[in-house]
């Protein structure tokens, strides 16, 4: 608020701060020039009261002056009249209390600050130097005891002012309705206390409401005052600091009714897609607003409502409920205050004539009537006979239905009285000070100056002391305590504004926060106040460039990364095994590939290899069962068994390449099919030679060349080919053993099993020394395709290596380019189509010549053409 002061007042403020001392010389000057509107009643110690009785005023043009003057106070507030008479009320309670001040009656002294700053400090400087005229003032301003402790006021402005002078003052001072979080500065205010939670709390409820109902993009309205800035200031960083939402404006009320200010305002939340208003302003600006809104028919707006304007009668009318219809606020807590409607209800303005001048204008502004008799006839208004029936005019008065600023009143009364009774029953050795007495406060048994030094250096630091430690719990059940701040426990309620369909208005309770936790029991649809909606999971948030934090777009996540929250800010990488599923907001384990006896293909190749192996056992046995028949002696029938047996090992090693790869799978599979395919090649390529030497020996002087083809000499050879091939391997699996490994390069969303040949010159070599035995069997067989028919394998040979090396030659290119478990499928494919290569022409037409044609299975036939 800013408020235009006098220079002298401003100056008079300033050396009180400078020079506290001279204070009750400079306050005797300023109650001369300012005449107070009060209620009083005295006591052993009086307590002082500042309240909002009228709304405002108007100060004289020369306030300060040699003539006392009065303000023009205007616009009687009932309900500020109601909390002075709360405060009334709670005294003459306590002095009823046998436990409570036992022996001790309290009094009170209450101004009206007419809704002015100027008027309320002084008030304040009255109450803290004991300078009034009505208390039969000296000329030297001394006179009664000044009080011990001020409830009040009601403005955080005000309270900021009186708290400022009355720190030096060590006086307590107990505001019902002060929030403003700047007054928690103990070093600043040391003597300020509160029954009512500050707006730093109040700032923390409503950033919890607004995360109760998600709603993140949010307009805010305050008033031009120490207590809207303080909030703005605090709503910003607790908004920012819980990342749950950011302003879509900010706009300040202004205080004089600026129409082209708030026409800019309105339209601004008009045009706004910020659904969701909040408001820490006073009920003068909700008005002023509310008068525009209804003009620019600004509706699908959901208020929220600061504790100033939460409960406001005068904004839950007809007009402004279509607007203001669903209003959510936070309240002051609730209380009942037993026995204050009887009380209320007894106040007279004839018990009440002398001094209390209070209670003569409420009884005028409650009846319309005048005490004056020369005003009754200027106004034409009928004379006050003060005894008038109060319980027959309708008045908000004596409607004790939502008391909250009195309840805090009541709270603030006790927590003075409670502070005073421990300090009054004190040990000397249990505490910091010396145990006070009344005696101190007697004016006819020491001078003003020294009760001034008492109260400043004694007695009020001793209260506020005590003040500071207070616990106890009211009729209502709230317990009430002041922290290290001066701030009460922090509780409020939230109160929802409903528009009957009989259109009245019901406030009702839906909920509380109490110290931060937020209960809500509000069951209706929440509207939606976002500026982008949020990025479900598998997204994540990127920001916009000059945009606020909750304006966003949705990005997906990457392959391989996920987000499992709403509004992620980045995707997290799956585990190594693991992979993004399709909607990118769960790491599942990844799929796992290879040659498998259960797909199609590992089933194909499996029943092959078997198919294989069982054929190679069958004509084993039909060559075991005809083994003294022509044709399975011819060629030494010892090779054609070891080359059934070889044949068979390599159909079986194939499959060590199916199934998921193992240490020892890796080791043996290339192993075994390395010898098992040395050892068929060897005796291939010595069944050839064999054929060759026979038929050189048949050749004139060629017998010599068949002492080199021995039984002994054909099994020493293949023995010693295989043995290399064996030797090959054994340093290949010393050296650089094969092992299994997991390959991601292919796919990353599968890991591929497959085994890693370490050494690739190993490898090489054990597949080029097959090679070159293959290489060498085909020159010889094809050498000796030309030989009789009847005697020569050579054909066969020939052919059957023919297609060996072709099957080879193109295993090489496709192994390569083949990924996964296709590399071992190829592997497998060429192991078999290799192997049936050898097989089938080998001992194709010896079978059919043994089964099919055994007339041709005779020596003669054999040797003859």
């Amino acid at each position: 608020m800013t408020i235009y002061l006098p220079t002298y007042f401003i100056s008079t403020v300033y050396f009180i701060t400078l020079y506290p001392e001279f204070s009750s010389l400079l306050t005797c000057n300023l109650r001369k020039n300012f005449t107070l509107n009060e209620i009083h009643k005295p006591g052993d110690v009086v307590l002082g009261g500042l309240f909002e009785v009228h709304y405002t005023s108007v100060l004289p043009e020369r306030a300060f002056t040699s003539e006392p003057q009065q303000p023009l106070c205007k616009g009687f507030d009932t309900l500020g009249f109601r909390h002075a008479m709360t405060m009334a009320f709670a005294i003459d309670e306590i002095n009823k209390k046998i436990n409570l001040l036992p022996n001790v009656t309290l009094g009170y002294r209450i101004y009206d600050n007419c809704g002015a700053l100027v008027v309320g400090f002084s008030g304040a400087l009255s109450l803290a130097s004991g300078t009034d005229e009505q208390f039969k003032l000296l000329e030297n301003c001394s006179g009664t005891p000044p009080v011990l402790g001020i409830v009040g006021d009601h403005y955080s402005t005000f309270s900021i002012a009186i708290a400022n002078v009355l720190g030096l003052y060590k006086m307590p001072l107990v505001s019902y309705f002060a929030t403003c979080s700047c007054l928690s500065d103990r070093q600043r205010y040391p003597t300020f206390f509160r029954t009512i939670p500050s707006d730093a709390f109040q700032v923390r409820a409503m950033v919890k409401i607004l995360k109760h109902f998600g709603w993140t993009w949010v307009g805010l309205l305050v008033s031009d005052d120490d207590y809207g800035l303080h909030v703005a200031q605090s709503f910003q960083s607790d908004l920012a600091r819980s990342g749950d939402g950011c302003l879509a404006y900010l706009k300040v009320l202004p205080w004089n009714s600026d129409q082209s200010e708030l026409t800019q305002i309105v339209h601004l939340i008009k045009a706004s897609t910020a659904r969701v208003v909040i408001v820490f302003a006073h009920e003068i600006h909700m008005i002023q607003l509310m008068e525009e809104v209804v003009r620019q028919n600004v509706t699908g707006r959901q208020w929220i409502a600061s504790e100033t304007w939460t409960t406001a009668v005068v904004l839950q009318v007809p007009h402004l409920m279509p607007y203001l219809s669903g209003t959510l606020g936070i309240a002051i807590r609730r209380g009942e205050i037993p026995g204050l409607r009887d009380f209320l209800s007894q106040i007279k303005p004839v018990k009440n004539s002398s001094g209390n001048d209070l209670v003569r204008q409420f009884w005028e502004h409650t009846f319309k009537c005048k005490f004056d008799g020369a005003g009754s006839v200027e106004t034409e208004k009928p004379l006050c006979t003060g005894m008038e029936n109060i319980d027959a005019v309708q008045t908000e008065f004596l409607d004790l239905s939502n008391l909250r600023p009195e309840y805090n009143v009541y709270k603030a009364v006790y927590s003075l009285a409670y502070a005073l009774h421990d300090m009054l029953k004190c040990q000397s050795e249990s505490g910091p000070f010396s145990c006070a007495t009344l005696s101190t406060l007697e004016p006819w048994q020491v001078g003003y100056q020294q009760i001034y030094v008492s109260l400043k250096q004694f007695l009020l630091p001793q209260l506020a002391h005590y003040l500071q430690k207070v616990n106890f719990t009211t009729p209502f059940g709230d317990q009430v305590s002041f922290d290290k701040n001066g701030d009460a426990l922090p509780i409020y309620d939230v109160m929802n504004w409903l528009w009957l369909p009989d259109g009245k208005t019901k406030v009702q309770n839906v909920g509380e926060v109490k110290s931060a936790v937020i209960n809500m029991l509000w069951v209706l649809q929440p509207p939606q106040s976002v500026c982008s909606e949020s990025c479900p999971p598998g997204t994540r948030v990127a920001r916009r460039k000059g945009e606020p934090e909750c304006c966003f777009s949705c990005v997906s996540c990457s392959e391989g990364k996920i987000s499992n929250t709403t509004n992620s800010l980045e995707c997290i990488t799956c585990p190594e095994d693991f992979w993004s599923n399709s909607r990118r907001d769960l790491c599942v384990p990844k799929k796992t590939e290879f040659l498998s006896y259960h797909e199609p293909l590992g089933i194909c190749l499996t029943t092959t290899s078997l198919l294989g192996t069982f054929i190679c056992t069958v004509v084993l046995a039909i060559f075991a069962f005809h083994r003294r028949s022509p044709i399975v002696r011819a060629n030494n029938s010892e090779l054609s068994f070891l080359l059934l047996v070889a044949l068979k090992l390599c159909f079986l090693c194939s499959l060590l390449f199916i199934g998921q790869p193992r240490l020892w799978t890796c080791q043996l599979r290339h192993a075994v099919f390395g010898i098992s395919f040395v050892l068929c090649i060897s005796c291939i390529l010595v069944k050839t030679m064999v054929v060759l030497a026979v038929f050189k020996a048949s050749e004139p002087g060629g017998g010599g060349n068949l002492k080199w083809f021995g039984p002994k000499q054909q099994r020493g050879t293949v023995f010693s080919l295989t043995c290399i091939q064996a030797a090959i391997c054994a340093a290949w699996l010393v050296s650089s053993s094969p092992a299994p490994r997991k390959n991601t390069q292919y796919h990353n969303d599968k890991i591929v099993y497959e085994c890693e040949v370490g050494s690739t010159i190993g490898f090489a070599v054990i597949l080029g020394y097959i090679g070159m035995l293959a290489i060498l069997s085909f020159f010889l067989a094809f050498l000796a395709r030309n030989l009789p028919n009847n005697f020569n394998e050579a054909k066969l040979i020939t052919f059957s290596m023919l297609i060996f090396c072709a099957v080879w030659m193109a295993f090489v290119p496709a192994y390569i380019n083949s990924p996964g478990r296709y590399a071992d499928a190829v592997e497998v494919f060429a192991i078999l189509a290799s192997s049936f290569g050898l097989l089938v022409p080998l001992f194709g037409p010896k079978c059919y010549i043994i089964l099919l044609k055994p007339e041709k299975n005779t020596k003669k036939a054999i040797m003859g053409r």
